[in-house]
């Protein structure tokens, strides 16, 4: 139990796949696992890496501009800029708690290229609030995962008679 519990938790702190992905892996593989503690599981993986995200992506990226080998400077130049554009623009049209509610929205919200790597990178970038962006991708994430889950149970229902 506890190696399939492992694979629900990996799979979700891998970017762009997150707890996306390891809830529908998880019901269609029939891991055997009650639907709460996959959700949950999918949760504390998914949210695992977003401190660590929030506290050095910035660092990384400011660094990497830095630097003198140039596909490194330019990929985090052009990631800064951009994160910062894309933020400023954000922020006069949602102004300071309008922010937050846009990155639960962002997260909650489960396509590609959305969640809580991506959130949390934009959060750093623009240099949000920690405590504030930690609540506000939690509460996405909690929302992504009750869809995922409720999708992913009807789909498999009604492809395999479940």
């Amino acid at each position: 139990m506890i190696w399939k519990m492992l694979i629900v938790l990996i799979i979700s702190m891998i970017p762009l796949i997150e707890l996306r992905g390891a809830i529908p892996v998880a019901v269609g593989m029939d891991l055997g696992l009650p639907e709460w503690l996959i959700l949950i599981i999918a949760i504390i993986g998914n949210m695992l890496p977003v401190p660590i995200i929030y506290f050095f992506a910035r660092k990384f990226l400011v660094w990497g501009a830095k630097q003198k080998w140039k596909p490194l400077k330019q990929f985090c130049s052009f990631c800064l800029k951009k994160g910062e554009k894309g933020g400023q623009k954000l922020l006069k049209k949602t102004g300071n708690y309008g922010t937050y509610f846009a990155l639960f929205l962002f997260v909650a919200i489960p396509i590609p290229g959305t969640g809580a790597w991506t959130g949390t990178l934009a959060a750093s970038i623009l240099n949000l609030d920690f405590k504030k962006t930690i609540i506000a991708i939690m509460a996405g994430v909690l929302v992504a995962g009750l869809i995922m889950l409720a999708v992913s149970l009807g789909l498999f229902r009604i492809l395999f008679g479940g």
